[in-house]
């Protein structure tokens, strides 16, 4: 693969692309259909791929403003493994040895299964090869990590690596998003981080949209009932495949931020129809029309969800706030459970005194 994103044997004496059995760039049929742009921007990715050490290290203003551009199809399943670091992983070799094994989630996941991509050509039917692939990355990941198991959100963040990458390579990739990314935090049965989260956005709302907020706690329209499934599916469930690849290019480079830039981007860009309607019709609103507004101008929403206001101070700030506030419920639920405890032991005391 890196042999075939070399940048000199893209540059062939015709300009197009030498013919492969299997690989990350298409033949040079299809590289003569290619604009010069496309063309360059091939060439481009198929050094950068080849060069990943020197781009971190000494491009990497420019490595972040191209990956915010999109990474080209054809060279995504290499550009995401390089990014979060999945391309030497131990536990590669151990998932053969895991699919052997059974998992308590298999079930759940068996029934889930259906409901993820069903739209999508490679998930269709109950036999086809995209439903068993992504049977055996979610059991396997079950496997390695317990506490976990399977949660239903990250299937659809497999099923994607699945329409990228095989198995084995999809199955390191997810365990390094979770490990790394802090999608582990997020899919713990606890999904505490998804309540700070939820937290941090809601205060980004207050402080950047006060009027829509109101309006928001006016008609009890919570920030979980739509902001729950953006931080666990990371949009994927949200927009079409074409618009939430870009938003998961920029993931895998720049982490959650993202999901907090492009969520209130959304908000922006709807404050004045969202305003008009009441609960039910905010709900309407967010499952039909925001999913299908920049079909076709995905670089509309990069573009303005880069304009918000950001402060990763202010959101370490906020961790800490958050943490202080559970901490204060966990001791106020433990002195609640004393006091009735202490008032059931009382109560027999007065019963058994009367006798």
């Amino acid at each position: 693969r890196l042999l075939e994103a070399d940048s000199k044997s893209l540059r062939s004496v015709n300009g197009s692309r030498r013919n492969s059995g299997s690989s990350l760039v298409s033949s040079s049929s299809a590289s003569s259909n290619l604009s010069h742009l496309e063309e360059d921007t091939w060439i481009l990715w198929g050094r950068i791929v080849n060069e990943w050490d020197e781009w971190r290290k000494k491009k990497e203003k420019l490595l972040k403003e191209l990956i915010r551009k999109g990474i080209p199809h054809h060279f995504r399943a290499i550009a995401w493994q390089l990014l979060c670091g999945a391309t030497e992983m131990p536990v590669k070799n151990q998932y053969s040895e895991l699919l052997k094994m059974s998992s308590p989630c298999e079930k759940l996941i068996r029934r889930d299964i259906a409901r993820t991509y069903p739209e999508h050509e490679f998930f269709k039917g109950q036999d086809s090869l995209g439903q068993e692939v992504l049977f055996n990355v979610m059991k396997a990941y079950s496997l390695v990590d317990r506490e976990v198991g399977y949660c239903q959100g990250s299937a659809f963040i497999v099923g994607l690596l699945l329409m990228q990458m095989p198995e084995e390579e999809a199955f390191c990739v997810f365990v390094r998003l979770m490990q790394e990314y802090r999608l582990r935090e997020l899919f713990k049965p606890s999904m505490a981080q998804l309540g700070l989260c939820i937290y941090q956005f809601e205060y980004m709302l207050q402080e950047q949209l006060p009027e829509l907020n109101v309006h928001f706690r006016s008609q009890s329209f919570l920030t979980s009932m739509y902001a729950s499934s953006w931080f666990l599916t990371l949009f994927l469930t949200t927009f079409p495949l074409p618009v939430a690849t870009r938003v998961f290019d920029i993931f895998m480079y720049e982490g959650l931020e993202i999901v907090f830039r492009v969520g209130m981007a959304l908000l922006q860009f709807n404050q004045a129809e969202l305003v008009q309607l009441d609960m039910e019709g905010m709900s309407q609103y967010f499952q039909k029309v925001i999913p299908h507004q920049f079909d076709s101008c995905p670089d509309k929403l990069i573009l303005k969800a880069f304009q918000v206001k950001y402060n990763p101070k202010k959101m370490k700030r906020l961790e800490k706030e958050y943490a202080a506030l559970k901490n204060k419920e966990m001791e106020e639920q433990i002195e609640i459970k004393r006091l009735r405890t202490e008032n059931r032991l009382l109560k027999q005391r007065i019963e058994t005194l009367e006798k």
